[in-house]
C-alpha cells in the first residue's frame, strides 16, 4: 500500500516550480492532491514559462495517487474558499496543506535598492505569499482542528533571516515563519502541526530560463541545486514522521529534513544547500 494512500492534500501554486514537484511527489506516494493554479492550459502562463494544471494532471495520471487541478487565483478569497469547499464535498477530509503560492515580479533584479522599485511590488509579494498563505491556513486549520489531526507546510526561504532579492520578499518570508510559529502554538492542542521549509536553489522553469539566457546578475549553484520534486519527497517523509509534533512551529532547510529522514533527490544525491537554518545561506535564494 502506498505510504499516503489515505491522505488528502492541497498544494497551492502548483502549475510549475516547487509546487508542481510537491504535488507530483505526494501523488507518487499515493495521496489525493488538489493542486491550485491560475494556468489551466499550456501556453496560457505568463512569461512564456511551461506548466499548467492540464499538464500536471496528465503527468500525475501514471502515479499511485491522483492530482486534481483547481483553477484559483490566490488574490481572490472567494476562489480560495470554493477550493476548500470542493474538497469538503468530494473528500470530506483534509490532511495536508502545502502553502507554496507566490507571485514574484517578472523584472525583479537581485540587490536592486527597494526605493528604485515600484511600491506595488510589496503588494505583489506579500499578498500572494504571506497573506495568501494565511487565508489558506485559516481554511485548513478549521477543518484539521475539527478532526484532531493535520499538517500545514509553509514554503519559506532563508530570506526570512537575511535580505534576499528584495526588502518586501524578505519581510514576507519572515512574517510567514512567524505565522508558522504562532499558528503551531494555537493548533497544538488540536493535533495539528505547522512547519516552515526553506528550499535551496531549485531547478524550476524560471531558474532554468534565467540560466539558459546566460544568468545575468543572478548567481545560482546549479550543480548543487534541488530538483523540483526534492521538497515534495521531504514533505512526504515529514507527513509520516514520528517526531512531527516536536518540529511543529519551527523552520527547517529542505536538506536538514532530508538528512533526518533519509530522503535523497531524484539522482540519489543530497543537494548542497544549508544543513540547518542557522547556517549562513550560501548565495541568493
Amino acid at each position: 500500500m502506498s505510504r499516503l494512500a489515505d491522505r488528502v492534500a492541497i498544494v497551492t501554486g502548483a502549475t510549475r516550480g516547487i509546487g508542481r514537484g510537491v504535488a507530483l511527489e505526494l501523488a507518487a506516494a499515493g495521496a489525493t492532491v488538489y493542486a491550485t493554479g491560475r494556468t489551466g492550459h499550456e501556453g496560457e502562463g505568463e512569461g512564456g514559462l511551461p506548466g499548467s494544471l492540464e499538464s500536471l494532471e496528465a503527468e500525475g495520471a501514471a502515479l499511485a495517487g491522483r492530482i486534481l487541478g483547481v483553477l484559483c487565483d490566490h488574490r481572490d478569497d472567494g476562489a480560495v474558499a470554493r477550493a476548500f469547499e470542493r474538497i469538503d464535498v468530494e473528500q470530506g477530509r483534509l490532511d495536508l496543506l502545502v502553502n507554496n503560492a507566490f507571485l514574484l515580479p517578472e523584472d525583479i533584479e537581485p540587490d536592486r535598492p527597494f526605493w528604485e522599485t515600484p511600491i506595488a511590488w510589496w503588494d505583489t509579494m506579500v499578498d500572494v505569499g504571506t497573506r495568501s498563505a494565511y487565508v489558506a491556513l485559516h481554511h485548513a486549520a478549521r477543518r484539521m482542528a475539527a478532526r484532531g489531526c493535520g499538517l500545514v507546510v509553509n514554503i519559506s526561504s532563508a530570506g526570512a533571516r537575511a535580505l534576499h532579492l528584495h526588502v518586501a520578499y524578505s519581510a514576507g518570508k519572515s512574517a510567514l515563519d512567524r505565522m508558522t510559529c504562532d499558528a503551531a502554538m494555537q493548533l497544538a492542542p488540536h493535533g495539528v502541526s505547522v512547519v516552515s521549509i526553506w528550499p535551496y536553489f531549485v531547478r524550476t522553469e524560471r531558474l532554468m530560463q534565467i540560466e539558459n539566457a546566460g544568468g545575468g546578475d543572478w548567481e545560482h549553484d546549479i550543480d548543487g541545486a534541488e530538483s523540483q520534486r526534492f521538497v515534495g519527497r521531504v514533505i512526504a517523509a515529514l507527513t509520516l514522521a514520528e517526531d512531527l509534533p516536536l518540529r511543529s512551529g519551527h523552520a527547517f532547510t529542505s536538506a536538514e529534513l532530508a538528512l533526518a529522514y533519509g530522503v535523497r533527490d531524484e539522482n540519489g544525491s543530497l543537494p548542497s544547500g544549508p544543513r540547518s537554518v542557522d547556517e549562513e545561506p550560501p548565495g541568493r535564494v
